[in-house]
């Protein structure tokens, strides 16, 4: 009796070492698990956006001009040196997609489709796929492509990028267009025309 009760002890003991033991090593394996940065707090990080109401009977789509900052992820909306808005924007999620340069606004449509990005919708105009690129993915049977919408739609580029409303994830995430607020773009659109200078800048 006296030896099954030591025999016990001693299992026990190998016991607790083991899983101890495994437990370290599966934490060197795997690493300490981190938590992720929530996108809430990503968008917490842009602040909100500026108007100078000021400037409001001074700017007009005469004497406008807008800035672009890819590494601040803002945009400003210009009467001469003066900055009437100032607003957060989401650009291309990789180097290059959004281009640097002097530009001028050479298209405007409030209620633009893309013509590359969007999804596939049934004959009742219900989506089957969506998040579709049409340089690569080909339409299910018995569907049709629709573009996603870049409402209040500023065309910057000959190669399709430009300015409209949409997402801002906190960081850069578009396609190469200059994503904004949905309010704030809708003024913009206002108090810009074709010609009107863009500048973006890295």
């Amino acid at each position: 009796m006296r030896f099954a009760g030591i025999f016990q002890t001693l299992l026990a003991t190998f016991a607790v070492a083991y899983f101890a033991g495994t437990s370290t090593a599966s934490a060197d394996l795997f690493g300490t698990s981190k938590p992720k940065t929530s996108v809430t707090k990503l968008i917490s990080r842009q602040a909100p956006p500026k108007i100078n109401s000021s400037l409001a009977g001074a700017i007009n789509p005469g004497n406008s001009r807008f800035v672009i900052s890819i590494s601040k992820q803002r945009a400003y909306l210009m009467v001469g040196d003066d900055v009437y808005i100032d607003t957060p924007v989401s650009t291309g999620k990789r180097s290059g997609m959004t281009p640097t340069g002097s530009f001028k606004i050479s298209e405007k449509d409030a209620d633009h489709r893309s013509s590359i990005y969007g999804e596939f919708v049934d004959s009742k105009g219900r989506t089957v796929r969506s998040g579709i690129s049409t340089k690569v993915d080909s339409a299910p049977s018995g569907t049709r492509y629709r573009g996603a919408a870049m409402n209040w739609f500023c065309r910057l580029t000959s190669g399709g990028v430009g300015m409209h409303t949409g997402i801002l994830p906190g960081y850069p995430a578009s396609h190469g267009c200059v994503r904004l607020p949905e309010e704030i773009a809708k003024m913009i659109f206002e108090r810009v025309k074709i010609g009107t200078p863009v500048t973006i800048e890295g």
